[in-house]
């Protein structure tokens, strides 16, 4: 529908509505939207470029605003600078041990219920909804995806504890609030992640403190 208003707008000599989008398909999370006073809109479990038109009635008002957080800078109209989730990553959410060559994935030995919980995790497209949604403008969720779906596998192990603790510090420094587990962001995530990874991680952060106050 923005292609729509923006078409209309170009054929009236106006200038168009500068807003985000990549794969519309909802995997790339580019569409930081608030619609109607909820991220990504009505719809449970939805990005912005997934939800029709059909979840308004004829007439309906529709309010659409950019993300509102100190560590997302409005650019223009609905577009957000969300580097600062880019820099996250860059503080640690990768594997940088040598993994070897790709092996059949059946030699691993990692129990379903642990691989459901890592591949849950790494559903996470990085949107911001929970940023947006939380009343602390806290990353936690965010965050918290990006650790577990690393700290459940083997190949995330050796790093695990400097990772924890390499992007908590980056959270910190981008601006980001504290969590008080109120789990707005659990509610608007348009992937579903469950909060019990921001438990993971806070698990993770605290061993891997008492570990380096050890080795210190």
């Amino acid at each position: 529908m923005f292609d729509v208003l923006n078409e209309q707008l170009i054929h009236e000599g106006k200038e168009p509505i500068a807003f985000d989008h990549d794969c519309r398909e909802g995997i790339c999370g580019m569409c930081s939207m608030y619609i109607n006073g909820r991220p990504h809109g009505p719809w449970q479990g939805t990005t912005t470029c997934q939800l029709h038109m059909r979840a308004f009635k004829d007439g309906d008002t529709i309010v659409v605003e950019p993300w509102r957080a100190n560590a997302f800078p409005v650019v223009k109209d609905l577009v957000v600078d969300r580097t600062a989730f880019d820099r996250i990553i860059q503080a640690g959410g990768y594997v940088s041990v040598n993994t070897g060559v790709t092996i059949d994935a059946n030699t691993h030995m990692i129990g379903k219920e642990t691989a459901d919980k890592a591949f849950a995790a790494a559903t996470c497209i990085g949107c911001g909804a929970c940023v947006a949604a939380c009343k602390n403008s806290s990353a936690l969720l965010f965050l918290s995806a990006k650790t577990s779906h690393l700290a459940l596998l083997p190949q995330g192990q050796p790093e695990r504890n400097k990772r924890a603790l390499a992007m908590v510090a980056q959270m910190d420094k981008e601006g980001f609030g504290s969590c008080t587990n109120t789990g707005a962001c659990e509610a608007v995530c348009p992937k579903e992640i469950e909060i019990t990874n921001i438990a993971r991680l806070n698990r993770d952060f605290t061993v891997a403190g008492l570990a380096a106050d050890v080795k210190g």
